[in-house]
């Protein structure tokens, strides 16, 4: 009996175990509330129980909830916010508050690394900015938004598009702003945005879509980007969560300090298209028109995009479609004429907020007298891309991966935009012989009637020089009663404002492939990508006809007629107010640039703490195309010719090109890129790194389209440029402050001296021999955050630099021939367009609903040119952002972009008016120091603008 007994209490005590293990074990619902240190609620939160797959993101009201057990621990995690894990403790409801994260050491990127990793296990320069920092800024452009970067130089002044932006130093040619993307790649989702570098930023737009950017400076751009050695700029897109959520943005705006209006509207919406989350969508872009900084007359930027994607994730792997619709219409600012080397002015008369775009007028003009094409100065650039595309990353097992990432574009970008905009000279030569006038002796008494007021400007007297019996040129004799305006800024003067038109498409598809295999203390990475580009462009290099226009706001075109020493009346412009219509004619082009790159990565975890990845990367690239260039209607210099309307007197329409002889090229340039870093981690709050890089950058595409004779083909130089780099970090993390400070150096070597618009004694134009150059840059970035307290933060970025030329010779014009012009050797002189020092400076106060930042960027004096000539002077811009959340769902933001209303001068143009201000490597010291008081141009940062945005997030 007592047997039976121990027996039924055995199995009394077991069964009681197991039901109590039972319970213990079983899974209860566990929610709660995410928010920031102002206890707003933090939407798409990343939710997973730690050591599982299993998660949840947090809904609009910051509310999760998730099945677990209670012994788990949870981990929460969201970009820009410090991670946090929570234990359980078989509590049901779990709230946990993130603090703000600026540097985000722990975040995990995707750019400039083989495999994703966090920014402290990297050893490549990468900075970030997320969707709220991005919310925060007033940005005017994509490129804007990389001032934030330390190491990165931004020139806005052009407006929306035609920025420039270089890395440490690698800047060659970047002061005209021509330049402006060669070395570095702009990306969107981590392909190019792309692939021939040809109006890059025409395309580009940061909306409400962008979920974070990605910024790597130097490293391993040189294997890891498509011939772009020097920076990766990829703006990430959003995706959809497992719950919708979206956000809709309206924007009011003074621009211009405070004088023309903008209105803007972005919206995203994002959400579930299946029950289980793994299929998600995101749809959104936006719609902006605005008078712009500086007021044409008409709208300057009007029209959007729409950007939309569809993700599915799947156990082994995901899949998302995405498309792209831009159709936007963008004018660019014009130099404006000033005065003082050492502190420009602009001239009396003009303003910072002055345009002087073209007056709006909508025109057909002949294209080499085979046909015509409509130039409507409303269009000013008008850019359409259409792109679609497929990302999918596929798990095999056993660490095998495979990527692919491809899409195909289609880009349309049509020009009616004047351009060179510099004073034009109505008392010398270069006016009546580029368009034609004196080659067919139109000589006698020029006339200038002001087309919108009627006003007579004044008169020209053209008429040979004869001395001796014999010829000696010309002489131009104003008018007695001559009141053209602008007399300060240059005495008998108009603007040069050309019919600048350009037709030009680009049809591209590019794909990435890649395989990695991960071993246990070891990946290899092994890649392929290629890209082909269909480009066929009309225009690019000529002007269709030239106007000129009274020097002021707004210019007003002027009508010219010619008293001839025949005694006949000759119309000089048409109806519109312009001459020599069609000019010499259109260069048509056409090419297929067809890239293939092999790259391999390895990386190798040698201890847990030190880690090296290294890399290879061949370029085959071939440029295959035609330029077909034209010459001057051989019929124009006939007294009796008529031109187009058949009447001779009716000079506008004598012009015309005839086509010439197709040019074909057919060129192939071969790269081997290599980088290699070590990175070493202290411990969880201190990491160091050392990199080296050795990339090359190969022409593009217009380098070829510029070879418009057989001469300049058989001349082509597709030598590729050297870029070497070598850089260091430290980057340290503790609980208030995070600091990254970065050396690094940079050799650039091969760099062409492009001079343009020399002119002879008898007025024609010609270009000198190209020659090379060599550039050297070392310094030090610094990126850093401190939290003060819990309600005040700043954070910082600062470049210092020393960039010399090591090789570089330019050519000073004579004004006689090529063969009485100077070359000049000038190595060893401070580089142009690199200043000393750069730094920004972001304190920031938020308490609750309420929150403001200031946001202070300073540029120091930079040379503006490799002679030295002078310095473009340093200043300081301050901008202002206040926000208020009116409620959880509803914010207000004001914003005051450049508070203090500077003119800070981010480029120039040179003295003498057109065609000798195109010539800015030709001014040297000696010509600054004889001519004290010389006028040229400068463009500077955008006016003071206002703007007011009403968020709402449902």
């Amino acid at each position: 009996m007592r047997k039976s007994l121990l027996k039924k209490g055995f199995w009394s005590v077991f069964i009681m175990t197991i039901v109590n293990l039972s319970v213990f074990a079983q899974t209860a619902k566990v929610s709660g509330r995410v928010t920031d240190e102002k206890n707003q609620a933090l939407v798409g939160v990343s939710v997973v129980i730690k050591g599982t797959t299993k998660g949840t993101v947090s809904d609009a009201e910051g509310n999760y909830s998730i099945e677990a057990l209670g012994s788990q621990t949870l981990s929460f995690s969201f970009v820009g916010y410090t991670s946090k894990e929570v234990a359980i403790n078989n509590q049901s409801i779990v709230n946990v508050s993130l603090a703000e994260d600026a540097a985000a050491l722990d975040e995990v990127v995707v750019t400039g690394v083989f495999d994703k990793r966090t920014k402290m296990e990297s050893s490549v320069a990468i900075s970030t900015l997320n969707a709220k920092q991005m919310s925060v800024l007033a940005a005017t452009s994509a490129a804007d938004l990389l001032r934030n970067i330390p190491g990165v130089y931004v020139n806005n002044a052009r407006g929306e598009i035609a920025n420039t932006v270089y890395s440490r130093g690698i800047a060659a040619n970047s002061i005209d702003n021509a330049s402006g993307y060669y070395y570095v790649s702009m990306q969107e989702d981590g392909l190019p945005l792309m692939n021939v570098n040809y109006g890059t930023d025409n395309y580009l737009r940061a909306d409400i879509t962008t979920e974070r950017l990605e910024a790597v400076r130097g490293g391993t751009a040189s294997i890891l980007g498509a011939n772009a050695p020097g920076g990766i700029f990829n703006y990430v897109s959003k995706t959809g969560g497992k719950i919708t959520q979206g956000e809709v943005r309206a924007k009011y705006g003074l621009e211009g300090n405070g004088k023309n209006p903008f209105y803007r509207v972005d919206a995203n919406v994002g959400g579930p298209l299946s029950k289980d989350g793994s299929l998600t969508y995101n749809i959104g872009g936006f719609y902006r028109t605005s008078d712009g900084a500086r007021y044409p007359g008409y709208s300057s930027n009007n029209g959007g995009q729409l950007k939309a994607n569809i993700l599915k994730n799947y156990s082994s792997g995901s899949l998302k479609l995405f498309v792209k619709v831009l159709d936007d219409r963008n004018a660019q600012a014009e130099f404006i004429p000033s005065q003082g080397w050492d502190n420009p002015k602009v001239m009396s008369g003009l303003s910072t907020t002055d345009s002087y775009n073209l007056p709006a007028f909508s025109m057909q003009i002949p294209i080499n007298n085979t046909g015509t094409a409509t130039f409507n100065s409303k269009d000013k650039y008008h850019n359409r891309d259409n792109t679609f595309g497929l990302n999918w990353t596929q798990e095999l097992g056993n660490g095998w991966i495979i990527k692919n990432d491809g899409k195909y574009s289609a880009k349309h970008m049509t020009g009616s935009v004047p351009a060179v905009v510099t004073p034009y000279a109505t008392d010398g030569i270069v006016f009546y012989g580029l368009p034609h006038l004196l080659q067919t002796g139109k000589l006698g008494t020029y006339i200038f009637n002001d087309k919108v007021t009627g006003q007579n400007l004044g008169t020209i007297t053209l008429v040979p020089n004869i001395i001796n019996g014999n010829f000696a040129g010309f002489n131009f004799i104003p008018g007695a009663n001559n009141n053209f305006p602008g007399a300060n800024i240059q005495k008998n003067s108009l603007f040069f404002l050309p019919l600048f038109y350009q037709d030009i498409s680009i049809n591209e598809f590019m794909n990435q492939f890649s395989v990695s295999k991960k071993l246990d203390k070891m990946s290899f990475n092994f890649g392929a990508f290629y890209a082909n580009s269909k480009v066929d462009r009309v225009g690019g290099q000529e002007d269709s006809g030239v106007g000129v226009g009274t020097m002021q706001d707004q210019p007003h075109l002027v009508d010219i007629q010619l008293k001839g020493l025949d005694g006949k009346t000759y119309q000089i412009t048409d109806p519109n107010g312009f001459m020599d219509l069609g000019r010499g004619g259109i260069t048509t082009s056409n090419a297929k640039k067809a890239q293939l790159a092999l790259f391999f990565g390895h990386n190798w975890s040698i201890t847990p703490a030190l880690n090296l990845d290294w890399g290879l990367r061949y370029e085959h690239t071939n440029f295959a195309g035609s330029n077909v260039p034209v010459t001057r209607n051989a019929n124009e210099n006939s007294p009796t010719w008529g031109g187009l309307d058949g009447n001779p007197l009716t000079v506008y329409d004598n012009g015309g090109g005839s086509v010439g002889t197709q040019l074909v090229f057919d060129k192939t340039i071969k790269t081997v890129s290599f980088s290699a870093g070590l990175n070493y981690k202290i411990n969880d709050g201190a990491a160091v790194y050392i990199r080296y890089a050795n990339g090359n950058k190969a022409p593009e595409i217009g380098q070829f389209f510029s070879a418009t004779s057989q001469f300049l083909i058989n001349s082509l130089n597709t030598e590729a440029q050297n870029i070497q780099q070598i850089e260091a970090a430290l980057k340290v993390k503790k609980s208030k402050y995070s600091l990254n400070i970065t050396p690094f150096y940079s050799l650039l070597s091969n760099v062409p001296n492009l001079q343009f618009g020399f002119q002879d004694s008898n007025g024609q134009t010609y270009n000198p021999t190209t020659q090379y150059g060599k550039f050297r840059t070392f310094g030090v970035e610094l990126e850093g955050t401190y939290a003060i307290n819990a309600n005040f933060s700043v954070r910082s970025q600062a470049t210092i630099q020393n960039s010399k030329a090591v090789e570089y010779k330019t050519w000073i014009a004579s004004g006689v021939n090529a063969s009485k012009d100077v070359l000049l050797d000038f190595s060893g002189n401070e580089t142009d367009n690199n200043a000393q020092l750069m730094f920004g400076l972001t304190p920031m106060y938020q308490k609750g609903k309420f929150n403001v930042l200031l946001n202070y960027y300073y540029m120091g004096a930079r040379q503006a040119n490799v002679p030295n000539a002078f310095k473009m002077p340093a200043f300081g811009q301050l901008d202002l952002s206040v926000g208020y959340d009116l409620n959880k769902k509803l914010r207000l933001q004001a914003n005051i972009n450049n508070l203090t209303n500077v003119y800070g001068v981010l480029g120039w143009s040179g003295p003498g008016g057109f065609p000798a201000a195109l010539n800015r490597q030709g001014f040297t010291k000696e010509f600054v120091a004889a001519n004290p008081n010389a006028v040229y141009s400068t463009q500077g940062s955008m006016p003071r603008a206002y703007f007011l945005t009403l968020s709402y997030r449902f």
